[in-house]
Order: structure tokens, then sequence, then C-alpha cells
């Protein structure tokens, strides 16, 4: 099978939608010989910061010498970005033989890219996994190991369609990654850290750092101290994450602390802005806060069916 065959085999999924659930993927994996039993797994969830925090851990275990694997979405330019070790996308060979080995079932897309992840780390004998959530954590397809460092990072309202319509509902679905006797790290999220105290009693706080980015970053090097590795400095910074381009400006955000975060990197400044969304956004929250910053606003329709 070639890679672009492959390609249009895992993206004609999309259509299938989102699912919530671990019986699809269990059930594939279980034909895998369960390969996420066989690495090392840091599993970040939360609602923003999860790809910063991430990369982040990732690259700080690389340059340590470990050998990394990194699950994060989603893709820019290279559909195979999200699966990476050390940095290094996926081979389209490996992409395509995977694929041409695993696509015969009901999985959603994401949920074949995921066992595809795990199937490629086990097989590459990487020393650690950092995956990142598709969404919420409880019924999120990469919720399927038995073991983990677990990482929380900023939650806020977000697929209330999936998760819930409170704060307490979302953060219920992203507890569902923790493990017991396995350690927890949450970023601070003073509004519902009751629920991640209720399921994981011993959790590493991470102190209010003053900042978003700080916060990141100290959420980073908790993981780091339990790993025996050496902090770092700064976060990685991601593209198309207030990335700047000429006089351009490329940002993510799809939810109002996104909003907030990119509002303040503004400066009052008037600009034109072009968004796209998903339908299941809270469209009218982010544009309460971003349109005071815009002189005009282009709206465009991603090419998705969810948009």
């Amino acid at each position: 099978m070639t890679y672009s065959k492959a390609l249009n085999i895992i993206l004609n999924k999309q259509s299938l939608g989102i699912k919530p659930g671990l019986e699809r993927i269990l059930s594939l994996l279980d034909t895998m010989d369960n390969p996420q039993d066989k690495i090392k797994i840091i599993h970040i969830a939360g609602t923003n910061g999860k790809g910063t925090v991430a990369a982040t851990i990732a690259n700080a275990l690389i340059n340590e010498g470990y050998k990394t694997g990194l699950f994060s979405s989603p893709w820019i330019d290279d559909y195979r970005e999200q699966i990476t070790i050390n940095n290094e996308y996926i081979s389209k060979k490996d992409f395509a033989d995977y694929t041409e080995k695993y696509c015969d079932n009901d999985c959603t897309e994401f949920e074949l890219l995921t066992a595809i992840m795990y199937k490629y780390f086990a097989d590459k004998k990487v020393d650690y996994a950092v995956i990142e959530c598709g969404m919420g954590g409880l019924g999120d397809s990469t919720n399927a190991e038995k073991k983990n460092i677990s990482v929380i990072t900023s939650v806020s309202i977000d697929h209330t369609a999936f998760l819930g319509n409170t704060l307490e509902e979302i953060a219920r679905q992203k507890s569902g990654i923790i493990r017991n006797e396995c350690p927890c790290v949450l970023y601070p999220n003073p509004k519902c850290e009751e629920v991640f105290l209720s399921k994981a009693p011993n959790l590493i706080k991470v102190s209010e750092q003053g900042s978003f980015e700080k916060n990141n970053l100290a959420t980073v090097n908790a993981v780091l101290d339990i790993l025996g590795a050496p902090n770092v400095n700064e976060t990685v910074k991601l593209p198309a994450r207030q990335e700047m381009i000429g006089n351009i400006m490329l940002d993510g955000a799809h939810n109002v602390d996104g909003a907030r975060a990119l509002a303040s990197v503004l400066n009052n400044k008037k600009v034109t802005a072009v968004i796209g969304m998903m339908r299941d956004k809270d469209i009218d929250g982010y544009l309460s806060i971003i349109a005071p910053f815009c002189d005009r606003i282009i709206t465009v329709s991603p090419n998705n069916p969810r948009a």
C-alpha cells in the first residue's frame, strides 16, 4: 500500500465522527498484542497547554539521550507529524504498512491513529512515550494503558457536547487518565482541583506561577523531577500557537481560555481576524473576547465534517 492510499483510508474514517469509548480501540490493540502495556507512558490531558507541555517534556527527554516518542495533535503541515520519535516523523512506509494491516475495522480516525502510534512506539522500543489526549480523558482512545505518569494541564470549558457543560464534569472526564498508585501532576486548577484530589489523593500540585506560560513550565519541570531529569528554562514554541509570520499571527485558540491568552498578546491592537472553527466550539464566547480587538472579522469553514 502506498502512503497516499493509506492516508486516504485513515482520513475517510473522519466520516465516522467522534465516538468516545474504549471498546473499539481495546479490541484493536488486543490484535496487536497490547503494545500500550510495553512502553513507559507520560499521559497528558487538559483543555489548553497539552501540546506545549507534551512537546517540552519530550524534548527534555530527548536531550538527555532517551529515545522518546511523542503523540500530539492536530497536525499542521504533514499528517505524520502527530507520531514522532526523537522529533522524526513516522516514515511513510511504516505509516502505510501499519494502516494496511490494521485498518479493516470500525475504529474512528483518531482511534486507528492512536493504535498505530502505540504499535509503532512499542516496535521501535522507545524509552518513553509522551502521549497527548485527543479529547477529555476517560473515554479518549489514548486512555488504554494500565500504568502511566498522568499530567493535567489547564482545565476550562470546551467540547461540551462530549464532556459536559460544567467545569466539574469536564474535570471528571480528564481525571479518567489517572491511575492508582501512579504519579499525577496537576497544573494550577483551583476551581476544580477537588475533582482530581478525590481521584489521586497524593497528586503533585503545581503552585501558581503568575502566568499561563510559567504554569506550563512548572508543570513540565514537576514531571521531569519525577523522572530524575534536569529542569528546563523555557517551553517549546509550537507552530500555529501565537506564531508570527511577517505581520500575520497564526493561532489555534478555539475556546474562551485560549481566547484570553491570545487577547493578552494583542496589546489593544486592532486587527483583521480570519476565523474558522468546528461547530461544537463556544464560538460566541470566543468572539466576545476577541471581537473588541478586531477592525474586521472574516469567517471561514474548515475542511472538516465537524466544521
